[in-house]
């Protein structure tokens, strides 16, 4: 989880190294944000949706947390996506402009990788991010969480995968769905595939 914007391009994100103690501040941060807003653990986790056993780990490591869900925390507390990251009031109320590289990476797992395109802009009522997904033969790990998702493909194949069924996406191909489905992207071709998402709850 690097919490600094990245001057890099995608294929610099690729190999980035992220220092634990960042996932660890974001740990922290996450389990003070839950207990200001009053709620236990097992009772964040009931209103989040979450199994409360994979809750307290993210509460102890900050690894492997959703972008979707950290999206979900910052909206059930009422605070902004950026501040849960970093710490820090988003600033910007009449525009961000965000240049190309530019995107604060917010959330990565092997393979997976986001950048946010409004992090200083307070009080969003969606989150653009940019989604790189790098080739690979692993199946998409399937998530839920609450609003409206929007995603269009900018690069390569994105293999939208239900519980049911899979949509490829091509270059200038986008979906508009309900996340509240079990759902997961894959990379479909052999260079990297790049989408960008909305999601508003």
């Amino acid at each position: 989880m690097t919490l600094s914007p990245s001057n890099g391009t995608v294929a610099d994100l690729a190999v980035e190294q992220v220092p634990e103690s960042q996932f660890k501040e974001l740990a922290q941060r996450i389990a003070g944000l839950r207990d200001a807003c009053g709620y236990t653990a097992d009772e964040f986790a009931q209103k989040l949706g979450v199994d409360p056993v994979i809750y307290r780990a993210y509460e102890q490591t900050g690894f492997d947390v959703p972008a979707s869900l950290l999206l979900h925390i910052a909206n059930v507390c009422k605070v902004d996506m950026a501040e849960l990251l970093t710490g820090t009031n988003s600033k910007l109320n009449n525009y961000q402009v965000v240049r190309a590289g530019k995107g604060q990476v917010v959330d990565r797992f092997p393979g997976y990788h986001f950048q946010d395109l409004a992090y200083g802009y307070n009080h969003k009522i969606m989150q653009p991010l940019l989604v790189t997904l790098d080739p690979s033969d692993e199946p998409a790990e399937l998530v839920t969480h609450a609003g409206q998702e929007f995603n269009y493909v900018t690069q390569g194949t994105v293999v939208l995968v239900f519980a049911d069924r899979e949509i490829e996406l091509n270059v200038g191909d986008s979906i508009y769905f309900n996340p509240q489905l079990p759902h997961g992207q894959r990379c479909g071709s052999s260079e990297p595939a790049v989408f960008v998402t909305m999601i508003a709850e």
